[in-house]
């Protein structure tokens, strides 16, 4: 709990970079996207997988997928801790092999400040690395008193369209994620929140762009890989 904390500390959540403030994203060129899937039954071999997208095309610019053995135990709310050294690792590879496509953004598979203590997997990588990061979830994680209740799956139907958003707004008053609606065909929605360096509003315009399907570009290939 105290290394969480004192990592916490240095997460930011506001826009750091320039193509950030640009409404096309003008200078973003390379989106990466980061997963840790297991084998089914086993819970300690897993892959670790990262690919570079370019941006705004989202064609697969490098991919780096191996498999890993988990040694640290499953606790809740401290996933990032058996997760993340395999990813940072992957990263680090990266800048060794292919300085040139390091990303700009990473779009990872969990969530960033919507986690019972405010630093999801997404923050946690975020500040490790340095890089900006986005939580994109496939589920609401129930905290701050939010839950899965019919006036959250009420919430859902009122997205009509690709792009429609509202708020998770906690308990506590504070706004911890976006509900996003990525594509038409589609009536389930993602849950996005801030890792670091980003804003929320920003947050969610860039998965959106990154959206062929419902889950955005940088996720579903570092998943079909």
């Amino acid at each position: 709990r105290s290394e969480q904390a004192q990592l916490k500390a240095g997460v930011v959540e506001a826009d750091t970079e320039e193509w950030q403030k640009a409404s096309s994203f003008a200078g973003l060129e390379r989106v990466g996207g980061v997963d840790l899937s297991y084998i089914k039954g086993d819970d300690t071999s897993a892959c670790a997988s990262l690919v570079v997208l370019s941006y705004p095309a989202l064609e697969v610019l490098y991919e780096d997928c191996r498999m890993v053995a988990v040694s640290a135990p499953y606790v809740a709310g401290f996933l990032a801790f058996r997760e993340v050294p395999f990813l940072v690792e992957a990263l680090q590879r990266l800048r060794q092999e292919e300085p040139r496509l390091q990303p700009q953004v990473l779009l990872v598979d969990g969530n960033g400040l919507l986690h019972p203590r405010g630093f999801g997997v997404a923050c946690h990588l975020g500040v490790l690395t340095d890089l900006p990061c986005i939580g994109v979830a496939k589920n609401l994680l129930q905290v701050d008193g939010l839950v899965r209740d019919e006036l959250h799956r009420e919430q859902i139907r009122s997205l009509q369209k690709e792009g429609d958003t509202f708020p998770l707004t906690g308990a506590s008053g504070r706004v911890l994620g976006m509900v996003l609606r990525s594509y038409n065909n589609s009536s389930k929605p993602l849950y996005i929140s801030v890792g670091h360096r980003v804003c929320l509003e920003t947050a969610v315009r860039l998965v959106k762009a990154c959206c062929r399907y419902r889950i955005p570009e940088p996720i579903r290939q570092v998943q079909k890989r």
